[in-house]
């Protein structure tokens, strides 16, 4: 547990906090915290900063209703910056961008892809229904659609799975993973959902291995 009087906050009273999204490990932002706003952070579990510019404790997504819901902070090997891994409840950014990291300066950014990031899309997708969008149409058609969608990817797979064909295989996959995605969305079940009960299975598997090697 992260002692905070260990911490080394500036002449100021401040720290710096790299704000993270814990889903994509992209960096969100870079704001300050004093002792106070951290407290906050801490109680609330909710990113709780110090405005520099205004002179007063700013809560994230006060406003804007975009929270940041705190996973875990830690601070760096000197104890003089935190970094703060965020779930997040929308834009990190007040000009309405996902990061305020979007102003290249050198090189092309590499682009990261989330099965987190694919659902979000995905529900948008499901709430705006654009025209012209496979995913509109798979979304108009219903329950009953996206799960005949899901059994015939799944047996694309097991035929090229059956024929060693690593490329195909690879391919069909992805395309399973999309329309279980899609089905997700349809029926309410987050990626969290998922990643919850594949650690409750992994413990359960666990148990169950050393009982059978004691016995």
């Amino acid at each position: 547990m992260l002692d905070l009087e260990k911490l080394k906050f500036d002449e100021k009273g401040l720290i710096p906090a790299i704000v993270v999204d814990d889903a994509t490990g992209k960096v969100l932002t870079l704001a300050y915290m004093n002792r106070q706003s951290l407290e906050i952070s801490l109680e609330k579990g909710l990113t709780c900063f110090w405005s520099r510019s205004r002179q007063e404790l700013w809560l994230k997504g006060e406003t804007s209703g975009n929270f940041q819901h705190i996973v875990s902070i830690q601070a760096d090997c000197d104890y003089d910056a935190l970094e703060v891994r965020v779930k997040k409840d929308g834009p990190a950014c007040h000009t309405g961008a996902e990061s305020c990291f979007h102003n290249p300066l050198f090189g092309e950014p590499e682009e990261k892809f989330s099965l987190e990031g694919l659902y979000q899309l995905l529900q948008d997708r499901k709430e705006k229904l654009p025209e012209g969008s496979y995913t509109t149409y798979l979304f108009q058609k219903g329950l009953d659609k996206i799960l005949k969608k899901v059994g015939e990817e799944s047996t694309e797979v097991i035929i090229a799975g059956k024929a060693q064909d690593k490329p195909e295989t690879v391919y069909e996959i992805a395309d399973l993973a999309y329309h279980v995605l899609v089905l997700m969305v349809q029926m309410g079940i987050s990626v969290e959902d998922i990643r919850r009960e594949l650690a409750g299975r992994h413990v359960i598997d666990h148990k169950v291995k050393q009982e059978k090697m004691t016995k």
